[in-house]
Formats: structure tokens, C-alpha cells, sequence
């Protein structure tokens, strides 16, 4: 066998490298369960085991210095469940009252931000581990008080060496990975896209821009996480060396994005001026590409290789001109010739967006820019922090709604654990806590796949133990077993779920007969999932329908922020200063925070959305409205004619106004009629008038997009009117 040459070495390693978490676990479990077997105390590895896992899922990306620091904290927070559960565990009304202010403070603690939900979830789960390993060694015969709080903090504490320890030798893989997964999202967002670009008759763009919308959420969600694990390495001082080319690939991104996401007229109106014409493959062909391109590069920031964009673009776009020049040379009515100067922005922007992308061969040589900060969303103090829980201490949040649901469906299990006396009981609450989840949606879809996993975990787990009745064997098994729950639990939650039954009856057959855990894993799984599914139910449930209004407004008030910044822009030239990029990607979190809620509305019970119709509608256009927004910006540049300017001013800050009317008029449940309509129409006839006084391209493209804004304006109106009318009146809505 031949030796690795270095560079495929180094390939090897970063392979391994990007697998993370899977194989810390792999090396936390294998290296405990070895450790037990030598040292003859197999008895040990289920509380052992149970305190890594819970460590692993109190993990958050970090750089290795805020890994350590978080891992004291959930130390720390172990240490004090762990032993206030084995204190408390023979005293059932102070053990339940207990859990269920802890499940309410933990919970609420996640309104600090992410690594701080993340080690409360953990911290609950603990808890339950705790109280399985406490009755367990009850029913076998007992334990040395204090044993097994220490055994699961070892195990814990186990895991976290190796976390800290991952952390410091690969201290930007997790954003390399992160801008994998971006690029890769993004390139199947611009694919998708180029779709819209097909010149069919009848075609239902309206369905396919609600596609668009709930992929643009994903990209949304991306851009967010990679810009988050960036800023966690870097903080406000300068990158150097990788993390600086990956900030400059994650200022590309964004940029694609708005790009991509920009409309530059209507796709049907194109669609019948252009029908006999190949001018729109062209343009899908090119987009095509540059999803394409998207994903080669994220391919190549995998590899870790420089990155080309390939000769078929220049010729792509080469082409694209040479058809627009053509219809222009035969376009015969003004409103052809209107149409295609939508088309020719759209060729300049797809232009530029290539030029964005050949960039990433050279990210760093952005750093040239006015500004590349990246703003900082955690908290600054204690006081704050203390201040994000104070503000969610309402029944109009979300998540006071679930930390009190969770509360509640807790004391519930254990009163039914007590009333029936169940073999191996505690198994219902900790089924409650996976299960019970914020949405009414999410909670009903986990219980489903819980009971399922479980089910065939259980039927695995007996074949394997008949099988393979050597403990060697069933170690190994476990191990994997573990592996493969972190492996699978964010995308496959009925096989994740399967894999950790598996590796509890195999980690219990090891002190005993684990046979006896099958029936009753089974029932205790039915019986936590039945109350998880009744608490979402019936304990103050959050329908998304019954909060669209507060989304709604809150996307309103994001296209206005965003409008405004991108005005400020015609006036000064472009400049991606950070107040730009965040107006810009606070509108897109507030459109993905609407897609989501609507997407959570159609997975609720029928009776609590009899208008989830019309709110389908409002997001297409509301998404509508936020591409037209991001052609705006993507076309941004000073304007020479200070007329054109005090026009497009004034047409804009009309359209400002009526957005956040529309978001106040939301937010109260009463949509008004516009409160000076002729000062509306007068903005849009002195921008018409401007432009129509020049032949600039540049005029032109802000007429189009701004009466393209207007129009989604007149009709979020109307969906809105119709959204809030009492329940049976009528109205007529705008066609969609």
C-alpha cells in the first residue's frame, strides 16, 4: 500500500474534521466504555454515557475559549440539578415542584440567546437522565449516595475535554462548514429562480414564488448561522489569515443573495411579450449557472481549492446580450420596449452578480470596502441579558407560553407516573420533555416519529440482543449507536430516536436484563407523547394563525427600514456600510419569520386558521414586495439629476409611510383607508414624469420597481383588510 502524500493527508484529516461532533462522540463513548471495562466497573457506563450525551447537547459552535466557558457554566448547572434531584428524589411533592420551576426558569433562559438555551434544554435533560440512573440503581440493590450526580458529571466533563480540545485544534472548520452548507442552500435558492424564467403560458408563478419564499428562509437561516459563528472567532477585531477570507465569502453571499433575490417585472407579462422569443432561456440559462457556480464553490471551500468560475459563464453572457440586441432591433410597441428594459437590468444585474461570484477567488480583496463589520446580536451585560427574560415574562410570548406548557405537562407525567406506578416510570417525563416542543406543529410531528423510532429501536435492540449475547459485542453496538444519534438527530428524528433506544437497552443490558425495559419503553414513550401532544393542545396554545398580524407588521416595518436605507444609497453612492447590510437582512429575517409561522399555521388544527388562505397570499406578495425592494438595491447607485432624485424621494417615502401604515394598521386589527391617497398618487406621477423627461437606464429601472412596489402595496392592503374582517363578511380581494 502506498504512503499518503501530505496533500492527501491533509485531505484525510480534513475530511475527519468536518465529521465534529459525530466523532467526539465517537472518542467520548469508546474511550469511556473502554475505560469501564478495564477498570471492571460496567456498572458505571450508563450514567457515564448519559452525562456525555447530555454535555454534547448543551454544545454550541464557539471558538475554544467560549467552549470552555460555556462548558464550566454547564458544569455548573449539572452539579446543582444532579444533586438536587438525588436529594429531593424521595420526596415527591418537593422533587415535582422542583422540576417544574426548573423547567420554567431553564426555559426562559433561552431568551439570552442561543448557547444559553442550548445548556438549559441540556440541563432539563440531565435532570431526567438523573432520575433514571437513580431508580435504576434502586432497583438494583442501590448506591453510594453521591455517585451517580458524579458519574454523570464525569461523563459530562469527559465529553467537554474533548470539545475544548476539538475546538482549539480546528478553530475555523465549523465556519468552514458553515459556508458549505450557505453556498450550497444559496446555489439550490438561484436554481431554483432561474425557474421563474420559463416563457410558458398559464404558468402558476404564484406557487412557485411560495417556493421561493420557504427556501429563502433557509438561506436566511444560513446566512444568519455562518455570520454568527464568524463573528464568535473574530469579535470586533480585524481577521487575519482564513477567517478573514471566510468574512469576505460570507460578504459575497449576502451580496448573491440580494442579487438573486431581486424581480425586475412581472414574470407573466414577460412571459406573453417574450413567448416566441429565446430571450428568457437565456436568462434562465445564465442564473442556472451561477446556482451552479454557487455550489462548485461551495464544493471548493470544502476542499479547501482555489476557486474558477468556469469559461460557459462569459459565453452565457455573451449570448444573453447578443438576444437582447436582436429583440430590441425588431421590438415594435412601446410596451415591448418597456419590458425589455426590464430585461436589459436584469442582464446588467446577472453581470454583476457573476462578478460577485469570480470575487471568491479573492474574498480578502474586499477588505477595501468602506466597512465589513458584522454586528453583534448577543448580550453586552448582565442587565441585559436580565432584560431579554423581563420581556418574554408575558402570556403574548412564545416562549412564556411554552416554558409554562412544559411546567404543566411535567407535574402532569409525574402525577400519572404516581398514579399508575408504571416499571421504570421516569421514562414518561423524559419522553415529555423530547416531545413537548414550541409549536403546535413541530410537537405533533415529533410525537409521531418518537413513538415510531422508538418502536423500531426497541424491535432492533431485542434482534441484536438475542444475536449478540456477548458484552463485548453489545458495547461496540451502544458506541455506534450513539454516534449515530448525533449524526442523524437535526435532519432524522425517527432514526436518531431509534439509535439512543438502542444504545440505552444495550448500556443497560450491561448491569442487567434489559429485556424487561422493552415493554415499558414502549408504553412509558405512548403515554409522555399523549401529554406532550394534550399540553400544546389545550395549555395556552400559540397558534400561529392568531400571531400572523404581529409577523405581518413586523416584515411591513422591514421593507420600510430597508427602502429607506436603499434611497439613502441613490443619494451617496453605494456604499455596503453596516447599517445598509443590517436593514437589508433584518427585512429578510423578518420575511423568513413570516414564511415560517405561515408554514407552522398549515400543520395547525383547521379551526384556528379559517382565513390561512388569505394569508398565503400576503406572504407571496409581501415576498414579492421584498424582491422588487432587493432590485432597487441591487441597482443602487448615485443619481446625477437632481430632479430624478427629489422624485424618486418623494415616490419613496410615500411608499415608507404607507408600509408602516400598513404595519400599525396590523398591529391594531384595522387597516384604513390611505390617509392622504392624493399626496400617493402625486409622488408616483413626479417620478413617471422624471423619468419619462430622460432616456437614463437607470431612471427607468427605478420607475419600474417603484410602481411594482406600489402595486404590492395596494394589494397587501387588500389582503390585509380581508385578513381582519370579522368572521363572515365579505370582501373582494386582490387578484393573486
Amino acid at each position: 500500500m502506498l504512503p499518503l502524500s501530505p496533500d492527501a493527508l491533509r485531505q484525510r484529516l480534513r475530511s475527519f474534521a468536518s465529521r465534529a461532533q459525530p466523532v467526539r462522540i465517537l472518542l467520548t463513548l469508546g474511550s469511556l466504555m473502554a475505560g469501564c471495562a478495564w477498570t471492571g466497573h460496567p456498572d458505571a457506563v450508563i450514567p457515564l454515557f448519559l452525562g456525555a450525551i447530555a454535555s454534547a447537547l448543551a454544545e454550541t459552535d464557539d471558538s475554544w475559549r467560549g467552549r470552555l466557558r460555556a462548558q464550566v457554566v454547564t458544569l455548573g448547572c449539572f452539579a446543582a440539578v444532579a444533586f438536587a434531584v438525588e436529594a429531593a428524589f424521595g420526596l415527591p411533592l418537593l422533587f415535582i415542584a422542583g422540576l417544574a420551576l426548573a423547567a420554567f426558569c431553564l426555559t426562559m433562559l433561552g431568551a439570552v440567546g442561543a448557547r444559553y438555551k442550548a445548556i438549559a434544554y441540556a440541563t432539563l435533560i440531565l435532570a431526567m437522565y438523573a432520575t433514571l440512573g437513580i431508580e435504576n440503581m434502586g432497583a438494583h440493590g442501590g448506591a453510594q449516595r453521591g455517585r451517580e450526580p458524579l458519574l454523570l458529571l464525569a461523563g459530562a466533563a469527559w465529553y467537554g475535554v474533548f470539545s475544548v480540545l476539538w475546538c482549539a485544534a480546528f478553530p475555523a472548520q465549523p465556519v468552514q462548514a458553515r459556508l458549505v452548507t450557505l453556498f450550497t442552500v444559496l446555489g439550490s435558492f438561484v436554481r431554483f429562480k432561474a425557474s421563474l424564467f420559463e416563457p410558458l403560458r398559464g404558468i402558476d408563478i404564484e406557487r412557485k414564488r411560495l417556493a421561493l419564499a420557504q427556501l429563502n428562509a433557509e438561506v436566511v437561516a444560513e446566512l444568519n448561522a455562518a455570520k454568527e459563528s464568524i463573528f464568535l472567532r473574530i469579535g470586533a477585531r480585524a481577521p487575519t489569515g482564513r477567517l478573514s477570507r471566510y468574512r469576505g465569502l460570507y460578504l459575497i453571499a449576502q451580496d448573491v443573495h440580494e442579487r438573486a433575490s431581486s424581480s425586475h417585472d412581472d414574470y407573466n407579462a414577460l412571459a406573453d411579450a417574450f413567448f416566441h422569443s429565446d430571450l428568457l432561456y437565456r436568462c434562465q440559462r445564465v442564473l442556472g449557472l451561477q446556482g451552479l457556480a454557487c455550489q462548485r464553490l461551495a464544493d471548493s471551500i470544502a476542499r479547501r481549492e482555489p476557486f474558477e468560475m468556469g469559461p460557459e459563464m462569459v459565453q452565457a453572457l455573451a449570448d444573453l446580450r447578443s438576444a437582447i440586441e436582436h429583440e430590441r432591433a425588431r421590438a415594435a410597441t412601446p410596451a415591448r420596449l418597456a419590458l425589455l428594459a426590464s430585461v436589459e437590468a436584469l442582464a446588467r444585474n446577472l453581470a454583476l452578480l457573476d462578478g460577485q461570484l469570480a470575487g471568491a477567488s479573492q474574498p480578502s480583496a474586499r477588505a477595501g470596502r468602506t466597512e465589513m463589520g458584522l454586528f453583534d446580536r448577543s448580550p453586552r451585560s448582565w442587565r441585559d441579558a436580565v432584560e431579554r427574560v423581563r420581556r418574554q415574562l408575558t402570556t403574548r410570548s412564545a416562549l412564556f407560553r411554552h416554558a409554562l406548557r412544559l411546567s404543566i405537562a411535567l407535574v402532569a407525567g409525574y402525577g400519572v407516573m404516581r398514579a399508575i406506578h408504571p416499571a421504570q416510570g421516569y421514562w414518561i417525563l423524559l419522553t415529555t420533555l423530547f416531545v413537548c416542543q414550541q409549536t403546535y406543529g413541530d410537537t405533533i410531528s415529533r410525537m409521531g416519529q418518537r413513538m415510531a423510532g422508538t418502536a423500531l429501536g426497541v424491535v432492533a435492540g431485542w434482534a441484536l440482543l438475542q444475536l449478540f449475547p456477548q458484552p463485548l459485542v453489545q458495547s461496540v453496538i451502544a458506541v455506534a449507536a450513539g454516534v449515530l444519534f448525533f449524526a442523524t438527530r437535526a435532519t432524522r428524528y425517527l432514526l436518531a430516536t431509534a439509535s439512543m433506544t438502542l444504545l440505552v437497552l444495550m448500556c443497560f443490558n450491561q448491569v442487567g436484563d434489559s429485556g424487561v425495559l422493552l415493554v415499558p419503553r414502549l408504553v412509558d414513550t405512548a403515554i409522555g407523547s399523549a401529554i406532550a401532544g394534550l399540553a400544546v393542545l389545550l395549555v395556552l396554545p400559540h397558534w400561529q394563525a392568531r400571531r400572523i398580524n404581529e409577523l405581518a407588521a413586523a416584515a411591513m416595518r422591514g421593507h420600510a427600514g430597508y427602502l429607506r436605507q436603499i434611497v439613502g444609497q441613490y443619494r451617496t453612492g453605494a456604499r455596503d456600510h453596516l447599517d445598509y447590510r443590517l436593514a437589508r437582512r433584518n427585512d429578510h429575517n423578518a420575511d423568513a419569520a413570516l414564511s415560517t409561522a405561515v408554514s407552522d399555521m398549515f400543520r395547525e388544527p383547521g379551526y384556528v386558521r379559517p382565513r390561512a388562505g388569505v394569508a398565503l397570499h400576503f406572504l407571496i406578495r409581501s415576498h414579492t414586495l421584498l424582491s422588487y425592494l432587493s432590485a432597487l438595491g441591487a441597482h443602487r447607485a448615485a443619481l446625477p439629476d437632481p430632479a430624478q432624485m427629489a422624485a424618486l424621494q418623494t415616490a419613496a417615502e410615500g411608499a415608507i409611510a404607507a408600509l408602516e401604515g400598513l404595519a400599525a394598521g396590523l398591529e391594531k386589527g384595522l387597516i384604513e383607508a390611505p390617509g392622504d391617497a392624493a399626496a400617493e398618487l402625486a409622488a408616483r406621477a413626479a417620478l413617471a414624469q422624471a423619468v419619462t423627461a430622460s432616456n437614463d437606464p437607470q431612471a427607468r429601472t427605478l420607475h419600474t420597481e417603484l410602481g411594482l412596489i406600489w402595486l404590492q402595496i395596494d394589494a397587501l392592503r387588500t389582503h390585509a383588510r380581508e385578513w381582519l374582517q370579522p368572521e363572515g363578511s365579505e370582501t373582494t380581494a386582490a387578484p393573486a
